[in-house]
């Protein structure tokens, strides 16, 4: 008898034990299993749905591709590094429902000279956000990739006139602050994703697998998918056309279109800014209602893990930013080179690492060598300040792209300096008032899956850095923002730099 009393004595003891456990070790708590990856529910997501041939993939290559990116065949014979479990911890703010505390209204910056040429000449884009499959943008192809990290060699100013960043009054439809609206919280999209892609269908299975585990996490109801892809001969559009039922059948908001837009031709800056700007048309032309807080997720064609896009999400809201950038790294050679030098600037205005005229990288490794506050927070793997940066993933404000923001090319008349479009758009975020752009160490990427496993390994994933850097203690990631630099480099080629007044072509009378 004194036996079978045994275990009901001892069971509230062993919940307890069970409790004070899971308690104690909270900030490691997992959203999946470590040891045991749970696939997503690939099979109830598309019950009742055939997948189809595609343009270039037959229907059985791309449902592989479909049970890859859900993680529903964890031994797929396609490449695709494992990622750490989600935090559910460290990344709960993050959830819908949770709202990240208000920013400050931006100052209001000088009005843009009314001689800036029209928006309405600039290259075309569709002129409605439309969730409809595949639909033809211009009439040219995709680069390869939207990377900007070397000056191109095509320099040649072509007639298309850079688009305008007015500033109109954001409509109440799109940030509304209504009772009514604020009850159905969940009709409001406070995770837009934004991407071009071409020709990197093996890459999919970890990068839109991420983002699919990622919202997963913050809530399918609240984030939207928007991706523009170039035609790829690689069958990246038939996989990404297919993914549209099971993206609906979560609730998530999905755009898919395709691009012509050949950037090799012309001005390859004009053309790169159209690209940007294509996938953000659902926000530009306010087709959706977006929370107060609504970030932008940016990615490129990144082997990125679900936490290195949580992170950056996450340091945006901690740091009270307007922009949070990634580290982008290449393998030239056996150590790994910082990627986007050509667009990312520091907040002293200088690139991230010297190159002289010849246009040798042996300096690559000496990062910020005239900078040594950064430096030191790079080291220390903490969030440091930028004037600039994109560096394979960014998360930034909806709010100035609802507000007339867009990507665009140097006003050349006006003596702007010739420059990749992130660093652009950098530029004009300062100039509105978006001025807080950090870049986050912790979060490293490389652009395929055999590197981009090889990175993490060098300077670690996510949580491993996080863990091991901070051990709950993060209030050192604070930055005293500071105005922006004087003057700015300005890098046309490798063999023409100079430094320019920050702020040039923008300011009264120089158009």
């Amino acid at each position: 008898m004194r036996s079978r009393r045994l275990p009901l004595v001892a069971a509230p003891f062993i919940f307890l034990l069970l409790v004070g456990s899971l308690y104690l070790s909270r900030d490691r708590l997992s959203w999946f299993p470590s040891s045991q990856r749970r696939p997503m529910a690939y099979k109830q997501l598309s019950k009742g749905h055939v997948v189809q041939d595609g343009a270039v993939l037959p229907a059985r290559n791309i449902s592989e591709y479909l049970e890859a990116i859900y993680n529903a065949r964890p031994h797929s014979r396609l490449p695709k590094f494992e990622c750490p479990a989600i935090n559910a911890t460290r990344y709960r703010s993050l959830k819908a429902g949770k709202a990240s505390p208000k920013r400050p209204a931006p100052s209001s910056p000088p009005e843009p000279p009314s001689s800036w040429p029209s928006e309405a000449s600039s290259l075309p884009l569709f002129s409605t956000a439309s969730t409809s499959p595949a639909v033809s943008l211009a009439s040219s192809a995709l680069p390869s990739s939207s990377h900007s990290s070397s000056p191109p060699e095509d320099r040649s100013i072509s007639t298309l006139p850079p688009s305008t960043t007015p500033f109109p009054p954001s409509p109440r439809s799109l940030f509304s602050s209504d009772s009514k609206a604020d009850a159905d919280a969940d009709v409001k999209i406070r995770y837009f994703f934004a991407l071009d892609l071409r020709n990197c269908v093996t890459l999919l299975p970890r990068l839109i697998g991420s983002i699919i585990e990622a919202m997963q996490f913050l809530g399918p109801r609240s984030c939207a998918l928007s991706i523009v892809e170039g035609d790829s001969p690689d069958g990246t559009g038939d996989v990404l056309a297919a993914l549209r039922p099971s993206l609906e059948a979560l609730g998530v908001t999905y755009f898919f279109n395709s691009s012509t837009v050949r950037s090799a031709e012309g001005n390859r800056i004009a053309k790169l800014a159209a690209l940007r700007n294509m996938p953000l048309e659902p926000i530009a032309q306010h087709t959706l209602a977006l929370a107060d807080d609504a970030s932008v997720i940016f990615l490129n064609d990144v082997a990125a893990c679900p936490e290195d896009i949580l992170e950056l999400v996450l340091q945006r809201q901690r740091l009270g930013a307007d922009m949070t950038c990634a580290m982008d790294w290449t393998y030239a050679g056996d150590d790994p080179t910082f990627y986007d030098v050509w667009i990312a600037r520091g907040i002293n205005g200088d690139s991230f690492f010297h190159i002289p005229a010849s246009g040798s990288w042996a300096d690559a490794h000496w990062l910020f060598w005239n900078a040594p506050a950064t430096r030191a927070r790079l080291e220390r793997m903490q969030p440091f300040q930028a004037f600039a940066c994109w560096n394979g993933a960014t998360v930034f404000s909806a709010r100035p792209i609802a507000e007339g923001l867009r990507f665009r090319t140097n006003h050349h008349k006006a003596g702007e300096c010739f420059q990749g479009e992130p660093v652009l758009f950098c530029k004009d975020m300062w100039w509105r008032g978006y001025g807080k752009i950090a870049v986050v160490p912790s979060v490293n990427l490389e652009y395929t899956n055999k590197n981009g496993k090889r990175i993490k390994e060098l300077k670690g994933f996510v949580s491993d850095v996080v863990r091991a850097q901070h051990d709950g203690d993060e209030s050192e990631d604070r930055i005293e923002w500071a105005g922006p630099p004087d003057t700015v480099l300005c890098m046309p080629t490798w063999k023409d730099q100079f430094f320019q007044r920050w702020n040039k072509s923008l300011t009264e009378g120089e158009m």
